[in-house]
């Protein structure tokens, strides 16, 4: 005879994988973003720089009399244009999105093996993203030396106050959500007790009536 199990008895599911530590912001939704904003960037830069060159296609419509010729002239402008804006949002959104995945995927990295996440960690993944751009570019050995140096000062430079700034944003913003709470409640602990009032109030007029 089978034994009945009890709810109690049953095993509770373990969790996988570790929680995230406060502080640190998702990988892949900061890709996404730099990958949109690589993309507008990008395109927005080739659209303003094809004005001077639709100037010139201007130009050559005017001494142009030739009805096909102008219509052959604006086709190839147009193409052109729109192969340039295109190459241009995927380079930028290519670039951005890389660069981001690199930086934040290095930050969660040292969050998790140091097992704090603090502005350390955001200026030792700037620096080394930026090295590693550096060493990337074209040119000599010495060349790419000297930009692995310059980027990892620079990215460390640049990103040790930005990082002691979110992280100040990020615990201010994580002291006011208790107040939030707490006001939260206050005020539905008020309505409910104002509903009762009412509802006495309604029932004492109630029998005074009959």
């Amino acid at each position: 005879m089978a034994c009945a199990q009890h709810p109690e008895e049953e095993e509770e599911a373990i969790p996988t994988g570790s929680p995230r530590i406060p502080g640190t912001v998702n990988w892949g939704t900061a890709t996404v973003v730099a990958v949109f904003a690589g993309l507008l960037y990008g395109g927005s830069r080739e659209a303003a720089a094809s004005i001077s060159k639709d100037a010139e296609v201007m130009l050559k419509l005017g001494s142009t009399p030739d009805k096909r010729e102008q219509y052959r002239l604006m086709r190839d402008a147009m193409e052109k244009r729109f192969i340039r804006v295109a190459r241009g949002s995927i380079i930028g959104g290519v670039r951005l999105g890389m660069f981001t995945a690199t930086f934040y995927g290095l930050q969660n990295l040292l969050a998790d093996k140091r097992g704090v996440h603090d502005v350390f960690n955001v200026a030792g993944a700037g620096a080394a993203t930026a090295a590693t751009f550096g060493l990337i570019l074209p040119g000599s050995m010495l060349w790419r030396a000297r930009n692995v140096l310059l980027g990892s000062v620079l990215g460390a430079g640049i990103c040790f106050p930005l990082g002691w700034l979110h992280l100040k944003l990020v615990e201010k913003a994580n002291e006011d959500m208790p107040n939030c709470k707490s006001s939260s409640d206050l005020s539905e602990r008020g309505e409910m007790s104002g509903t009762r009032v009412g509802a006495a109030i309604e029932r004492l007029e109630g029998s005074v009536q009959k």
